[in-house]
């Protein structure tokens, strides 16, 4: 934000130096400033400002700072901190510090401490991928309360430590407002989960919870489960890459029953097993919102569908389904033939990866048909036959809305390329139409040319 100083004309005295926060965040050596509008000759110019849309922002925060103690030091920390920003290349927009991918120093991180003083409104805080800062983050967490207003904080791969964990559980009750939470990609969070959510309340405001590859226990599994009655606001939930947390997932499940607001689910590769079907099926009832469900690369899970897919049906806002690489089985396919075009609201299906669908999904790739919304359809790797794609390709006919749609890796498409192109020719949103290793034929590249 670009200020500047006015002369009284009348007595030759300056005006009251500009907030120290306001100088802060001014840019002018990042960006040009916007046309001034002038006030009385009393008061000071302020220029209005618009976020750049192609960085990676620290948002402006408001002139409520502590006032310095003398002139000398506001102009010392100004400069300082203006040096700080410049270095990391970063800009100012409104209420958020978003430092991430910067490769902070633990000498960087003094720095980002001591902004937080001058920063109360401050609503998001990112310092995901610095991975030289873990050791440090109590240094941080001492000064949360001073950004009461926190919303957003997100600590995603910076190798936090056990102590960092303890003292971000302790910081937690200092930012009662808080949104969203991201400690993914950090092993540490492993094994002492409960040291930094056991100080959530219930009525928590919490929407987005994400805890990917944290080397999560069964026990953490069963802390979650005990915690969601707790996350009424809870929209997001991952818990993806966490291997061990398939042994707990009763107590999860037992919890989703109590978040009836969530509308992402993602359990990508966490140990789940043919009963954890029969699990989630139970929990499905009671997720009415769910928008996006992510059981992808649970080779353990073939097989679970078999008789426990009915609930499946019931999520009738369901926009993303992802079960590729989940070695579905004949049965699997015969069952969610029966759900699968239940959902008129899908619009991504990822079915890739499941090899055994080769020669059984004629019916399901058929009824595919019932899906109007379908942007985005993946069945790559999956042994496509004759038979399978023949029914895809009459299919697609009825696929209006289609952008996405990969085949790859199905031998069967070599020589009947024909067939498919017949039915997407008139398809005014395809964007993409992925082809790798299919054993084309001179016959097919004439076709697509």
């Amino acid at each position: 934000m670009s200020q500047r100083r006015k002369k009284n004309s009348s007595d030759g005295e300056t005006k009251p130096r500009t907030s120290f926060v306001n100088k802060l965040f001014r840019s002018s050596k990042l960006r040009p400033t916007k046309a001034e509008s002038r006030k009385k000759s009393n008061d000071l110019e302020a220029a209005d400002f618009q976020p750049s849309d192609d960085t990676q922002k620290t948002e402006n925060i408001l002139d409520t700072a502590k006032p310095l103690t003398s002139e000398m030091e506001l102009g010392s920390r100004m400069e300082k901190n203006e040096q700080f920003l410049q270095k990391l290349g970063r800009k100012a927009v409104n209420k958020c510090l978003d430092l991430n991918n910067c490769g902070l120093t633990t000498a960087d991180m003094r720095e980002v401490v001591a902004l937080l003083p001058l920063l109360p409104d401050l609503e998001k805080l990112d310092i995901s991928w610095n991975d030289l800062i873990g050791g440090t983050l109590h240094s941080l967490t001492q000064q949360m309360h001073l950004v009461s207003k926190l919303k957003i904080l997100r600590l995603g791969s910076c190798r936090l430590t056990t102590d960092d964990v303890r003292a971000l559980g302790e910081a937690l009750e200092a930012i009662p407002e808080l949104e969203e939470l991201n400690l993914s990609w950090n092993s540490k969070v492993g094994g002492n989960l409960p040291l930094i959510l056991q100080k959530f309340q219930e009525g928590s405001k919490i929407q987005t919870l994400e805890l990917v590859d944290c080397d999560l226990t069964s026990e953490d599994g069963a802390f979650v489960g005990q915690l969601l009655p707790m996350m009424q606001n809870l929209e997001v939930l991952d818990l993806s890459i966490n291997r061990n947390i398939g042994g707990s997932l009763n107590s999860i499940a037992q919890g989703l029953k109590s978040t009836s607001n969530l509308k992402v689910l993602k359990l990508h590769s966490c140990g789940l097993s043919q009963k954890s079907v029969r699990i989630l099926d139970a929990a499905f009832r009671y997720l009415c919102e769910l928008r996006k469900l992510d059981l992808s690369c649970n080779k353990e899970l073939g097989g679970g569908f078999e008789d426990s897919s009915a609930q499946l049906a019931m999520l009738e806002h369901l926009e993303v389904l992802d079960l590729h690489q989940c070695s579905l089985t004949i049965d699997d396919v015969m069952s969610l033939t029966q759900v699968i075009p239940l959902l008129s609201s899908l619009q991504e299906l990822d079915l890739s990866a499941n090899k055994k669908m080769g020669g059984s999904s004629e019916n399901l790739l058929s009824r595919l048909r019932f899906l109007p919304a379908l942007k985005s359809l993946l069945i790559n790797n999956c042994a496509l036959q004759s038979e399978t794609f023949t029914a895809l390709a009459e299919a697609s006919a009825h696929l209006p809305a289609l952008e996405v749609f990969d085949l790859s890796w199905n031998k069967c498409i070599g020589g009947n390329l024909k067939l498919l192109l017949e039915t997407l020719k008139f398809s005014e949103s395809l964007q993409v139409l992925r082809l790798s290793s299919c054993s084309l034929v001179t016959e097919d590249v004439a076709v697509l040319a």
